[in-house]
């Protein structure tokens, strides 16, 4: 009961932040938006390949101002996802079986199903095939920021279950990066790889609390990642999984929380957003209905507006018929449509997923401009459904309990 109280009051707590958090992001995309097509455009071009280089000794790494921000900061990102993931399936509302299968289920099929219609749109060109994962994602900020402004009406579970689907589509995306999105592999650099993952794990073997230590070693792995072909964002997977949760002795101090305490402001409102200014420039003018119309950009578009509300609530559905899990007591099929169609806000890690589909041609600006108009839609139509299907005012969990102990008594 003490564990369900507390993810209650976090809900409530965090409903603000992913609103700020979202307008932080809504308006980075829209100064990209207003520098790409106005006469700024040449500044923000400069500005996206302004070199930057990183030296230690004899190594450098010189890259444009971009490559920093989509590689480098974005490793923050991941370690923000993947201390979330680990605390909430050690410690949190998914640390039981039963809690994690229905939005596990609900994340299979919203990533699958919208996979299937991209693929279907682009089965005829190989080149584009490889954007298959781009509508799988669903962006966590912008969706419960969506659903946030709805207020009270909305069910704490529900909120819940949302931010626990996001979760798991979050960890599959991590799976999709690693396995299918890293390049050449040079083995005698990798093998200082598997050196530095051994060494944030035996940090975690024999109870290392000191936070820093795996950051520097993390600092390390990026760096080996990059040259050994392993995507570098993955480094913040590494040592999110290393951080300890539980030390053998009894501590205040928990290496885990203590990063991600640190870490989330960081992200939601400085690397979350200038990820957006980087990513979400386009040029307005040279993009046409027959761009929208283009395989590329229907596979993007149906895959968050159709197949991320079908995938997500057929395999839900499935989980409940076959009795793998069940709703909660104060949420119904209507609503958990609602927040089905709110899966298909992609946005960040949909931008992600593009950059890393089609570094080299003309196909990211058609794919940005696809996630952007795919991921509105969905905010749009979830929310007036929810709009529609959602009660005056949601019962707390405390008038629920109320209600059962007056009805306990009229029967005795």
């Amino acid at each position: 009961m003490h564990k369900r109280k507390r993810h209650f009051a976090i809900a409530g707590k965090t409903a603000s932040a992913d609103q700020w958090a979202s307008l932080m992001m809504i308006g980075a995309l829209g100064v990209a938006l207003l520098c790409v097509n106005s006469p700024l455009k040449v500044s923000y071009d400069v500005f996206h390949h302004t070199p930057v280089a990183l030296s230690f000794g004899d190594f450098i790494l010189q890259k444009p101002l971009v490559f920093w921000i989509n590689e480098g900061l974005m490793a923050f990102f991941f370690l923000a996802v993947t201390l979330e993931i680990k605390r909430e399936i050690l410690d949190g509302h998914l640390s039981g079986v039963r809690q994690m299968l229905l939005p596990a289920f609900a994340a299979i099929g919203g990533m699958a199903v919208p996979a299937a219609f991209y693929l279907f749109f682009n089965r005829y060109n190989p080149e584009l095939m490889q954007g298959w994962a781009i509508p799988t994602a669903t962006d966590i900020a912008l969706s419960l920021g969506v659903l946030s402004l709805l207020g009270k009406r909305v069910p704490v579970e529900l909120k819940l279950f949302l931010a626990a689907l996001a979760i798991f589509d979050d960890l599959g995306g991590i799976l999709i990066i690693a396995l299918f999105y890293g390049s050449h592999l040079t083995m005698s650099v990798l093998i200082f790889s598997l050196l530095g993952i051994a060494a944030l794990f035996a940090l975690n073997r024999f109870g290392v609390s000191h936070a820093s230590l795996y950051i520097v070693i993390g600092i390390l792995l990026w760096a080996s990642f990059q040259e050994s072909g392993i995507h570098p964002t993955m480094a913040g997977v590494a040592v999110g999984l290393a951080l300890p949760l539980r030390l053998k002795k009894s501590c205040a101090y928990i290496p885990l929380r203590f990063v991600e305490d640190g870490l989330h402001p960081w992200v939601a409102f400085f690397i979350v957003p200038l990820f957006a200014f980087f990513n979400a420039g386009i040029v307005l003018t040279d993009m046409s209905f027959h761009h929208l119309g283009s395989p590329l950009a229907l596979g993007i578009i149906a895959g968050l507006v159709l197949g991320k509300p079908l995938g997500i609530f057929s395999f839900v559905w499935l989980a409940h018929v076959f009795g793998f899990a069940k709703l909660a007591e104060n949420v119904n099929w209507p609503q958990i449509f609602g927040v089905a169609i709110l899966g298909g806000i992609g946005f960040t890690m949909a931008l992600f997923l593009n950059t890393l589909a089609f570094p080299h041609n003309g196909n990211p600006e058609i794919g940005r401009m696809a996630v952007l108009v795919g991921s509105l839609l969905s905010a749009v139509a979830g929310y007036i459904w929810l709009h529609i299907n959602l009660p005056e005012i949601a019962s707390s969990p405390n008038e629920r309990e109320n209600k059962i102990k007056d009805k306990k008594c009229r029967t005795k």
